[in-house]
């Protein structure tokens, strides 16, 4: 019989994908869950695999072309009608309906091949010893889990503890190590952008690009964009940031950097002021419990907005943790459409390109975002019972954008006024 595959709905919000590769043409033997079709979603490609196992029969939708969600995209020839109507009415589901072969598969000291990549070894904490008997602790199991290392690459990390055991220290020298190569990658040569004698190139934006100029256009065209500004003086930030930063690199593998002290003051401030942290739906007000808090990352294929989920749940350091993982996997393509769904607010850095001002676009369904200037050293006047004094200060300037249909210019003041005393005000203590 002949199954339909169908665009799936690949997050909440979305409803089309632009299709960017065919792994099958017509005529090809397909297996089940073998890699179909690859599609671009907001920014993340995902891999579709196929429903059925078969012959890929008919291909309706081309590469690069835009198709709503549950649009038949494929037809597959299968053998034996009542397996095939089995599986494709059962296409997200988990393959339960054949239990007995599933059984009788390789032990577990064997990896499928069709398993993910990370860690179906690690899944577990409490399996902490191989059959080769290797010892890995918990705490050394969770952070491999956390970076994606499978368990074939940690067994291949030195280790310098008892017995050859991986510590925590030997494994985030290994991250670190291996990131580093990632950003010294070669770059590839630029192409020429006009040939000899050509005046002018058209060249058609990608699926990044149209949807990148689809939702900032949604966005002008959906909230009522107000503007607010305040200085910051980050002296004290920069003061703690410095004295950490050698004992932070050791105990993280990662550098200690400004932004997650502002991430932290933004999410101590929407826990102070909830409205913030809502969104609009028609005539409602919709107020999150959580923080889920967007950042800005620039990645190979351009900017792209990741989520710390239940931020208001984590220290400082709980959030350099998951902001550090969020850009690593965002720089290296690695990041899953659960990932950059369901933000309550969001933050942008162009300060890190020494821009000192900016006004940026609201993120929707955000009704605020905040955006960072750059640090520069400036004269200021400092006001004290003593009287007037000059002095030398690291000043930034705040800027927020909000949406005026719910946030009105008192509450975006105080919110940015409370981001600002916080980071003034930053406590040793909460490092």
């Amino acid at each position: 019989m002949v199954v339909d595959v169908k665009m799936p709905k690949l997050g909440e919000s979305l409803t089309e994908g632009t299709i960017i590769k065919w792994y099958k043409q017509v005529g090809d033997a397909v297996e089940k869950d073998e890699t179909l079709l690859e599609v671009s979603t907001d920014k993340v490609d995902s891999e579709i695999p196929s429903p059925v196992s078969g012959v890929l029969e008919e291909i309706l939708a081309k590469e690069n072309e835009t198709v709503e969600v549950e649009s038949v995209i494929a037809r597959i020839r299968t053998e034996g009608e009542a397996g095939a109507e089995e599986e494709s009415a059962a296409e997200a589901s988990a393959p339960v309906s054949k239990p007995a072969p599933e059984e009788k598969i390789t032990p577990p000291s064997t990896p499928s091949e069709s398993a993910p990549p990370p860690a179906e070894p690690i899944e577990s904490p409490a399996k902490k010893r191989r059959t080769e008997g290797r010892f890995y602790s918990p705490l050394v199991l969770n952070i491999a889990r956390q970076e994606g290392i499978s368990m074939e690459e940690l067994e291949t990390i030195p280790g310098t503890g008892m017995n050859g055991r991986v510590t925590k220290k030997d494994l985030l020298s290994y991250i670190q190590k291996r990131k580093a190569e990632v950003t010294k990658a070669p770059e590839q040569p630029v192409e020429p952008m006009f040939a000899p004698g050509e005046e002018v190139k058209v060249v058609p934006m990608d699926s990044v690009l149209r949807s990148m100029a689809k939702h900032m256009r949604l966005s002008l065209d959906t909230s009522a964009h107000v503007y607010s500004v305040s200085e910051c003086d980050m002296t004290q930030v920069l003061k703690i940031m410095q004295q950490h930063r050698p004992a932070f690199l050791e105990q993280e593998g990662f550098k200690l950097t400004v932004t997650p002290f502002i991430l932290y003051a933004v999410v101590k401030a929407l826990q102070k002021f909830p409205r913030m942290n809502a969104s609009v739906d028609g005539e409602n007000m919709i107020l999150h419990r959580h923080v889920n808090l967007g950042v800005a990352v620039a990645s190979p294929r351009g900017l792209i907005v990741p989520v710390i989920r239940q931020a208001e749940g984590l220290n400082l350091r709980g959030i350099a943790r998951a902001l550090n993982d969020l850009v690593q996997r965002a720089r290296t393509n690695k990041l899953q459409l659960r990932d950059i769904e369901g933000s309550t607010f969001s933050v942008t850095n162009y300060g890190v390109f020494g821009n000192i001002f900016g006004l940026p676009i609201i993120n929707q369904p955000n009704v605020g975002i905040l955006g960072i200037g750059a640090i520069k050293k400036r004269p200021v006047v400092i006001e004290s019972e003593m009287g007037d004094s000059i002095a030398v200060r690291s000043m930034a300037y705040l800027s927020l954008s909000f949406d005026h249909r719910i946030v009105d210019g008192e509450l975006g003041g105080r919110f940015l006024e409370r981001v600002v005393e916080i980071l003034e005000n930053f406590s040793e203590r909460e490092i």
